[in-house]
């Protein structure tokens, strides 16, 4: 059963918790929810969101600006389009960004539906500091993906296929397990936090009607324009489309790819299955030990 919101927010006007994280998968209210709790605590609130780091991504990531008004936030608009931003320099960003709200006095929500994200910073994941090789990453591209991933399983052991799930991953997992075996890798090592969190509790019937309706909402406001502008400054097609769902898919429609209806119909499909896959993650949260406060969401 989920907590009232008065009752919620009672237990984070004390020092018993040092952050608080609002979660959820997409289009389930957690920007609204982060902002109303920062107000009420005098909090500024951190991103945990793995596109919304990329200036002039604006619809398609969902930063909704707006919704922050007068409250702080940060880690949204720190790496150009086109980048290849990762989870490690996210480590970095969010402690320097951290440490500075905590410097001020002020307390820190983090937001966002980036499991992995979450998790990297409030778990205090060890992630190696490999820097890239790009006479490497050359050679590697000239072998099919089986042989790549027959060499990956040489150096370390393949748990899941996330360390392959595309090319791109899977050269990376490569460079750095060729490396460790030279070097002995640097590692970040962040100090462990007391965190609350706090998912949005919504039916999967709610958050699927959610998902269209925000979806229709961005095409018509702008959705396709943003990305005609970001091609039209020099964002090259294939960067857009490495980023995923609606950048993936209005870019291909742009492009001449695919036309405007089955654009919709596979984005659609897509974002459902994206918030189904964040919502095993944090079901997987929980069975590691990380005990979420599920609450309904502020009405619109």
């Amino acid at each position: 059963m989920p907590l009232p919101r008065n009752l919620v927010y009672s237990h984070y006007m004390y020092d018993e918790y040092d952050m608080v994280c609002v979660l959820g998968p997409t289009a389930s209210g957690k920007t609204r929810y982060a902002v109303d709790l920062a107000r009420r605590m005098g909090a500024e609130i951190l991103s945990a969101d793995s596109r919304q780091v990329y200036r002039g991504m604006d619809i398609g990531t969902g930063k909704d600006l707006d919704e922050y008004g007068d409250v702080p936030y940060h880690l949204i608009d720190i790496a150009e389009a086109g980048e290849k931003y990762d989870i490690y320099r996210y480590q970095h960003d969010f402690e320097k960004a951290y440490r500075d709200i905590l410097s001020r006095g002020r307390r820190a929500i983090l937001c966002g539906g980036s499991g992995l994200y979450i998790e990297a910073v409030c778990r205090g994941y060890n992630l190696p500091d490999v820097p890239p090789d790009p006479v490497l990453r050359a050679e590697l591209e000239q072998y099919d993906d089986q042989t790549l991933i027959d060499r990956l399983a040489g150096l370390k052991h393949l748990h899941n296929t996330t360390d392959y799930d595309t090319r791109r991953r899977l050269i990376r997992a490569l460079e750095i397990a060729i490396y460790e075996q030279k070097h002995p890798a640097g590692h970040t090592a962040f100090l462990p936090r007391k965190t609350k969190y706090i998912g949005m509790n919504v039916s999967r019937d709610e958050r699927r009607q959610r998902i269209e309706t925000r979806l229709r909402q961005r095409l018509q406001g702008g959705l396709v324009e943003e990305i005609e502008g970001l091609l039209a400054h020099g964002t090259a097609p294939e960067d857009l489309i490495y980023y995923g769902l609606e950048y993936k898919y209005v870019t291909r429609y742009v492009i001449g790819e695919i036309s405007y209806e089955e654009m919709f119909d596979k984005l659609l499909t897509a974002i459902r299955q994206f918030a189904k896959r964040q919502m095993t993650w944090f079901r997987g949260m929980e069975r590691r030990g990380i005990e979420i406060e599920w609450v309904d969401p502020i009405p619109s």
